[in-house]
């Protein structure tokens, strides 16, 4: 029998400025009505289907504040705003940035949509019906398709497709709310159910490795060139661990057992953090365990089960990711036919149970739960369809959560150690190694070394430290994303402002030039 274990991890960074509390960005927003929802509903039609979901505690804080209106954002307050009290420069705002969609799966397949789309780009001068309207699609075509044919009040919006009011714009909007309101109590109902699981993330996803020390970038790839300065707090690797399992028992009633270590980065030094909160479970790549196993080829037998980790007096299971199959799901069948993507899958399924015969085992397929769908048809709905469909019918295959597969079959299979690495390329070099990343390490250094023993008493203070040690401004550094470049300056500049001091730069200058 193969136990097939899918882990779908949601997550978007925490885009809430703490000094005006709004949200920076709109896309924990309009993710939440587009992706975590509907992914879990999708169950409701294929009962044999067990999954795990990783969710990640700022992102679901995010989702309760708007979900009870204490957040906003730009673009939805905007959004509400009635068409003829808008500004020149809040329309400007409008037709640039209500078109932050997938051209081809999101804005193209709405006929009104594409055209207002055309007209940006041409030197049409848009109406105030046309404003109107471009508020209303933004918003409109977020939604997951499921809701938008299932909520009869968004089907008929989607047919009448033009000349919508503000009374319709609005009930778009509070649809809006009221999925949101929807996602912690679904995933909290059916975990309870035993229809999935939910593990976590450490709080604000950093990268556990490089806060415990810098020198883990030199331990996953020795030609690295580190910052200047050396961050070492593992005092904070603790805390973003701790407070991810203080809050998961409180949204949702019991213990966490597993964990997707963000970016699914490990290293030995984080391991005794793990087992102290009492995880049972953690995921990584399986580059991490050719790394540990260096004179090992890459094998399924090797490869298609857990492992024990003993640390101390305690001990840590620890389940690798078929990197292939895993990431044919989340980069490469959204260009495939959706019959054809799902005929491939299953024979790489086949091939597996041919070589390994009668004998079980278990595979895990780990990937985002989020961002790949919209580049599907569909919001990759048919192809979650079909696939859930043919796995259904499989008579060698049993879909499984991590922990109960664990219950029915502990770790036969023990490693003695745990090379330090990630999901990209084995190492650590996404979020370290570039100017701007270690640019933005050497910033980050210098602002934690600042904090009197009173500011780290500080809750509010801490928070924004443990913000800006999230991972994705590092990771996008060095690209020029501007966008994450600003967010990381905005929260650093905050910081100061919280602890009365001034800092060393001028952070209106971009990191990344």
């Amino acid at each position: 029998m193969i136990y097939l274990a899918f882990i779908l991890h949601m997550h978007q960074p925490y885009y809430k400025n703490l000094l005006t509390g709004e949200a920076e960005l709109p896309w924990a927003r309009l993710h939440g009505i587009k992706d975590y929802l509907d992914m879990v509903l999708l169950l409701d039609e294929f009962p044999q289907i067990r999954q795990t979901f990783n969710v990640v505690p700022s992102l679901l804080e995010q989702i309760e504040e708007y979900a009870c209106g204490n957040l906003s954002d730009k673009y939805l307050r905007l959004s509400y705003k009635n068409v003829s009290q808008l500004t020149s420069d809040e329309k400007y705002f409008i037709r640039e940035h209500f078109f932050s969609a997938d051209l081809n799966r999101i804005v193209g397949v709405h006929p009104r949509y594409y055209h207002l789309f055309l007209h940006k780009h041409s030197d049409y001068e848009f109406s105030d019906q046309d404003f109107l309207d471009l508020q209303v699609w933004f918003n409109l075509a977020w939604f997951d398709p499921r809701f938008r044919q299932d909520i009869p009040e968004l089907r008929a919006l989607v047919k009448k497709s033009r000349y919508f009011t503000e009374e319709e714009k609005k009930l778009v909007l509070d649809k809006q709310s009221e999925i949101l309101k929807k996602i912690l109590p679904t995933y909290k109902q059916y975990q309870q159910e035993g229809r999935i699981e939910l593990s976590l993330t450490p709080y604000f996803h950093p990268i556990l490795p490089l806060l415990f020390s810098s020198f883990a970038g030199r331990d996953a790839n020795a030609h690295i060139t580190l910052p200047k300065t050396v961050f070492s707090h593992p005092q904070d690797a603790i805390w973003h661990v701790q407070a991810a399992v203080d809050y998961y028992r409180e949204k949702f009633g019991m213990e966490p057992r597993g964990m997707w270590p963000s970016e699914q980065a490990v290293s030995k030094d984080i391991l005794p953090i793990l087992t102290k909160a009492k995880l049972n479970w953690i995921v990584t790549d399986e580059t991490i365990l050719w790394k540990t196993c260096p004179k090992v080829k890459r094998d399924g037998r090797v490869l298609y089960r857990p492992y024990t980790l003993k640390i101390k007096d305690a001990e840590l299971n620890v389940v690798f990711r078929d990197r292939f199959l895993s990431d044919l799901i989340g980069f490469e069948y959204q260009n495939w036919r959706t019959k054809d993507a799902v005929d491939n899958f299953m024979h790489h399924i086949l091939k597996i149970k041919e070589y390994f015969g009668n004998n079980d085992c278990l595979l895990t397929i780990a990937l985002d739960g989020e961002n790949c769908w919209e580049y599907y048809r569909n919001d990759g709905r048919d192809f979650l369809k079909l696939l859930y469909e043919r796995i259904s019918e499989a008579s060698y295959l049993e879909t499984v959560t991590i922990s109960e597969y664990l219950k029915k079959h502990p770790p036969k299979h023990h490693l003695p150690d745990l090379a330090t690495g990630s999901w990209i390329f084995g190492d650590l070099n996404k979020w370290m190694g570039h100017p701007a990343k270690n640019r933005a390490w050497e910033l980050l250094t210098e602002a934690r070394n600042l904090l009197t023993q009173e500011q780290l008493s500080d809750e509010r203070i801490m928070k924004q430290i443990h913000i800006l040690e999230g991972s994705d401004w590092f990771w996008w550094l060095g690209d020029k994303h501007r966008h994450f470049d600003d967010l990381f300056r905005l929260h650093l500049k905050n910081l100061y402002q919280m602890i009365g001091k001034k800092p060393s730069v001028d952070l209106d200058i971009p990191i990344d030039i």
